[in-house]
């Protein structure tokens, strides 16, 4: 999922009376981003509705988003379902009241759940549209494989998202890369040592599975090297960056002694893992 082309700059930005890039949100929504993030979710999702196929009032009961409004109610507002308003056009002004009321956190939350509990014919198109909002008004965060992070480069965002959908083809690597991004995006309580652990694991998963029985990254790298003209320089980097996980002073021996590991330690190993996944399919291809 890319980032779209930048918009072209207006005739305030031009004359230099408001400045072309504003601070990055990164604890903070301004009233910009939130009316942006209200009007994708008018446009991809609330417009799309369809009455009861039974009848000819525009009911919340039986209608395309019936069981999204539910889960809403229920799961996210943690409110009383029996308190949602009967007719369509009664629901959507409550929703924008309580969607305005919320914590700059807890605005990402709702497009999240949003994104993870409606049809993929709407959830991508929202999350695609959310990232182009979220760009356009700096935020320093986007959607990637349907989660909020803290990660802002489109090529970074392309990396991961490869990596998890490839990954569908090897069992186990798919579930800890998404496990190492939920950990690692989650604004309350992030893990970043359980995240980085995660990234690990799917490397050591899919190594394991391209040579038979191995446990570590080395002999993926000896089978790459002999079959898929692995350059050495590139072997030798991938090994350091394994070792630098796995051997007495590295993460995977030291992480219960290490008590400042960051969200920066955690993307890096998600993102570097991710591309190396995407690397050594694309090799085994060839």
């Amino acid at each position: 999922m890319s980032d779209p082309k930048a918009p072209e700059l207006d005739f305030s930005q031009r004359m230099g009376i408001i400045p072309v890039t504003p601070r990055m949100q990164l604890d903070e929504i301004t009233s910009e981003l939130r009316n942006s993030l209200w009007n994708v979710l008018t446009i991809e999702l609330f417009d799309h509705y369809q009455k009861p196929y039974d009848s000819s009032f525009q009911y919340v009961k039986g209608c395309n988003f019936h069981e999204y409004v539910n889960k809403l109610y229920a799961d996210f507002l943690k409110t009383r379902v029996d308190n949602i308003p009967p007719y369509w056009y009664e629901l959507v002004p409550e929703i924008s009241q309580r969607f305005y009321e919320l914590r700059w956190d807890r605005v990402y939350a709702f497009m999240e759940f949003t994104v993870g509990n409606t049809d993929p014919i709407y959830s991508e198109d929202i999350a695609r549209e959310c990232n182009r909002v979220l760009q356009r008004e700096n935020s320093g965060y986007r959607f990637v494989a349907g989660k909020v992070t803290p990660i802002t480069s489109s090529e970074e965002i392309n990396e991961i998202e490869d990596a998890i959908k490839r990954g569908n083809g090897y069992a186990g690597v798919k579930t800890h890369l998404q496990t190492a991004l939920v950990l690692m995006s989650d604004r309350e309580n992030p893990d970043y040592r359980n995240s980085i652990k995660e990234s690990i694991s799917a490397v050591e998963s899919l190594a394991k599975q391209l040579t038979g029985n191995a446990t570590t990254l080395a002999p993926a790298l000896n089978e790459l090297e002999k079959h898929h003209n692995l350059h050495p320089a590139l072997k030798k980097a991938f090994s350091s960056l394994y070792g630098w996980t796995s051997d007495a002073d590295g993460i995977r021996h030291c992480l219960m002694d290490v008590q400042n590991l960051t969200q920066a330690d955690a993307r890096f190993m998600l993102i570097t893992c991710s591309a190396f996944i995407n690397f050594v399919i694309d090799s085994t291809k060839n």
